[in-house]
């Protein structure tokens, strides 16, 4: 049985005991109410979000990418996600507390590219004297800047909470970098 097959076999386990009980998942516009947060991780196996911080099935958006960094590419993704909750007529949290959550790591693979600007560059689509912000290299000023960058987006919805957090991935523990508050004091829905 190779990787796949053992995968597969996996998942038909998963999936009658999600029939069985009764906690497969319902559609779109039904399941939108439910999730209370947008989880951005890295992609390292070593830090899925679901099982560091025991997110349970509809509770969250987990979006992956190297580093766990806000890039052109993630803030593309994020604004196709509000507009599919449009769409569906959802409301993120159902209107009650949402939660924003920058989550990095310890011993991230991207700080082993601190001296491959080029490469970085071209990840975070800027220019050379613009990657000493970035902060690649420390997780924790990483988590502070990305809160930052997300907070200066006027789309977001200024009552939704976001934080920064850094996974240990030698101890376990997840710490709080940026601690929990509002977007923005002064604004209350999307900006259009």
């Amino acid at each position: 049985m190779n990787n796949l097959d053992s995968m597969l076999e996996r998942n038909k386990d998963f999936a009658a005991q999600q029939s069985a009980a009764g906690t497969l998942m319902p559609s779109l516009p039904q399941a939108l109410p439910n999730v209370k947060a947008i989880i951005i991780g890295c992609a390292d196996m070593r830090v899925d979000p679901s099982h560091v911080l025991g997110i349970k099935p509809g509770e969250a958006v987990v979006m992956r990418n190297i580093g766990g960094r806000i890039t052109p590419g993630l803030l593309e993704q994020l604004g196709l996600l509000g507009r599919i909750g449009q769409v569906a007529g959802a409301i993120p949290g159902g209107g009650g507390e949402f939660h924003l959550i920058v989550l990095q790591h310890t011993d991230c693979g991207m700080t082993r590219l601190a001296n491959d600007p080029a490469l970085l560059t071209r990840y975070f689509q800027i220019q050379d004297e613009e990657l000493k912000t970035k902060a690649v290299s420390d997780p924790r000023a990483a988590v502070a800047v990305d809160v930052a960058l997300l907070r200066a987006i006027p789309a977001l919805p200024g009552e939704w909470l976001i934080s920064g957090l850094v996974y240990d991935v030698a101890t376990g523990l997840v710490t709080i970098v940026v601690p929990p508050a509002p977007i923005s004091a002064s604004d209350t829905g999307f900006r259009r």
